[in-house]
């Protein structure tokens, strides 16, 4: 019996391909070529399945050329390069790597707000330039952490694991604002404290998004919101870009309307904002929040998982789209 055929669009662990071609026909993309949706119509044909990674998007047109296709794994937990009405539609399941990536993404969206807070990245810049002669009292001093506000946007499980951090590692006040209020336990144990938006970004002196990213959640934050924040505080996203306005932010960070910024996504991305390269108060990461090795072997094993999952078995583990299963 012949094995269905599956796309690994872009360069992943080897055990990952291995392990797939124990179930599959595999075409894969090692030499991590950038395709253009051209190129990945082109290579799905014929497909039952597509590995995924975030940066492949799957819409009406790309569905429409590929009737074969029954699956997208997504390595990744955000899926905003679905089109998942359309998926539905026609009857494509998508899935997404959620929980094992929380934590270590956590540890990462606490670092860059300390990097942010701290000024780490422009300090160092300024050191290896040879500017460093002397100490002075106010030399990139920046704002405390410990006994600090910190604020989240979105409350999903990481941005319950940086309210954990912040509320029990850095004795921090945290108030969130989300869709949804958390349950009672749940905000007992982040010890965190439910606010309006409008009252989140005025108080906090720490602003972390955690949010998906969707149409209602585009430009969340903008030039309005940020001139309700506090002039010293920080802003961090960890979320999505799209979910800022690049320019508007830029715009405040030149003009010091916050202190400073740090940024691991962004409009666009791989390209970033030009007018963000040039202000010295943002801390700049390519998108690697989840960026350890056991971190995101994991997330490449639960997107084989699923794969295997549904076109082995019938059975994928994490869903986005079930109605498509009945």
């Amino acid at each position: 019996m012949s094995k269905q055929k599956i796309l690994v669009a872009r360069a992943v662990f080897p055990e990952t391909i291995a392990r797939l071609q124990q179930h599959f026909e595999v075409e894969h993309n090692q030499a991590d070529a950038a395709w253009s949706k051209h190129d990945l119509i082109a290579r799905l044909q014929g497909k039952a399945g597509a590995f995924t990674t975030g940066t492949e998007r799957i819409d009406a047109e790309v569905l429409a050329a590929c009737p074969e296709l029954k699956v997208c794994a997504n390595m990744a937990v955000g899926f905003n390069n679905f089109d998942l009405p359309a998926m539905t539609a026609r009857k494509v399941l998508g899935t997404n790597t959620p929980d094992v990536l929380t934590e270590t993404t956590a540890d990462f969206g606490f670092a860059l707000l300390m990097a942010t807070a701290r000024r780490i990245a422009e300090s160092e810049h300024y050191l290896r330039a040879g500017k460093w002669t002397k100490w002075s009292y106010d030399m990139f001093a920046g704002s405390d952490v410990h006994g600090s506000t910190l604020g989240i946007l979105g409350m999903g499980r990481i941005g319950q694991g940086i309210a954990r951090r912040g509320a029990h590692g850095f004795g921090m006040d945290v108030i969130y604002h989300n869709r949804s209020r958390l349950a009672p336990d749940l905000e007992a144990a982040c010890k965190a404290r439910y606010v309006s938006k409008e009252e989140l970004l005025k108080t906090a002196d720490h602003l972390v998004l955690v949010l998906p990213y969707s149409a209602e959640s585009h430009h969340a934050i903008g030039a309005k919101e940020i001139a309700q924040m506090k002039p010293t505080a920080t802003l961090v996203n960890i979320a999505r870009g799209g979910i800022v306005d690049d320019a508007a932010l830029a715009q405040a960070l030149r003009d010091k309307k916050i202190a400073a910024a740090g940024l691991d996504v962004f409009e666009g991305e791989p390209k970033v904002h030009p007018d963000l390269l040039t202000v010295p108060n943002v801390v700049l990461t390519p998108h690697i929040a989840s960026a350890t090795v056991p971190t995101r072997q994991a997330m490449a094993d639960l997107a084989a998982d699923n794969l295997i999952g549904f076109l082995v078995n019938g059975k994928p583990l994490t869903p986005l789209n079930p109605e498509v299963l009945k």
